[in-house]
């Protein structure tokens, strides 16, 4: 996994030049204790060996505390995952053997405190996904119970734009910039949004995002979230949006991703209306 993550939080001790900045004291009469008798604290690779005061000991004593820092929820609680296929050659077979846990998120400082670790999609080597899913999805397949009756809405873009697009979309899922797209489904899918994850895909000549859904036979919903997904990357008239389903068994659709084997061949392609069209 350390390949997946910039180093920007390598730790730097403040103590690193002590023993340089430290004076020379005078020696004492006191005999010293030899290094093989001296009494050393007990060791324990579960537990630090030195002493800390709780809170409340430390106010006790008069020592300023800092307050706890604020922390902001989440309305979901969101996993980071990531796949890297093999080199050709050595490819894998199975899906699902090539998809990792990174972590999960609760909260807005959790998540910043993900996200900025996270190495950039443009720094990632081809053939390498990553994928935003809410807990209810308890892997980021198609076959999971919340993806299997849904979709999945496709944007290619060239090289180099990948980095914003794949911030914004993932602001604006965690962020319920989806939220008015669906309704909160029921039974034993209750509670969960309409809005399942999001995906990039970095390839050698392009990079994919998608937006997954977990109901595709509502056209009116899926519509909402192509209009709702144009608006929060700010796409250009000339966008060509795609959109597959998952398991054409629960919609009218011709094909779909369970069948073919692939998330993104033989997808329904939607342009944009142009200024002149839409006049």
């Amino acid at each position: 996994m350390a390949g997946y993550f910039s180093n920007h939080s390598q730790f730097q001790t403040r103590f690193a030049n002590a023993a340089s900045n430290t004076t020379t004291t005078t020696a004492t009469t006191t005999p010293a204790i030899p290094a093989e008798t001296r009494p050393r604290p007990p060791t324990s690779r579960h537990f630090s060996t030195s002493v800390a005061h709780p809170p409340h000991e430390e106010r006790d004593r008069g020592v300023d505390v800092p307050a706890p820092l604020a922390v902001h929820p989440l309305r979901n609680t969101w996993v980071f995952w990531f796949r890297q296929q093999r080199a050709p050659g050595n490819k894998i077979t199975n899906y699902e053997e090539g998809i990792k846990k990174i972590a999960s998120f609760s909260s807005v400082e959790s998540f910043w405190g993900l996200q900025t670790h996270l190495s950039r999609p443009s720094a990632l080597l081809p053939t390498t996904d990553y994928l935003l899913f809410h807990a209810g999805v308890r892997r980021p397949v198609w076959e999971d119970p919340l993806n299997r009756t849904g979709g999945k809405w496709i944007i290619r873009l060239r090289k180099g734009v990948a980095d914003r697009v794949w911030e914004d979309l993932v602001m604006g899922v965690v962020g319920d910039m989806f939220d008015e797209c669906g309704t909160q489904g029921e039974g034993e899918e209750g509670g969960w949004p309409e809005i399942c994850g999001c995906t990039i895909s970095v390839r050698q000549s392009e990079d994919i995002v998608s937006l997954w859904n977990r109901v595709d036979g509502d056209a009116k919903v899926r519509e909402k979230i192509r209009d709702t997904l144009r608006a929060v990357l700010n796409l250009p008239p000339s966008t060509i949006m795609e959109y597959k389903s998952n398991n054409a068994h629960f919609n009218d659709a011709t094909t779909d991703s369970m069948q073919d084997k692939s998330s993104f061949r033989n997808s329904a392609i939607e342009r944009m209306p142009s200024i002149a069209d839409a006049s």
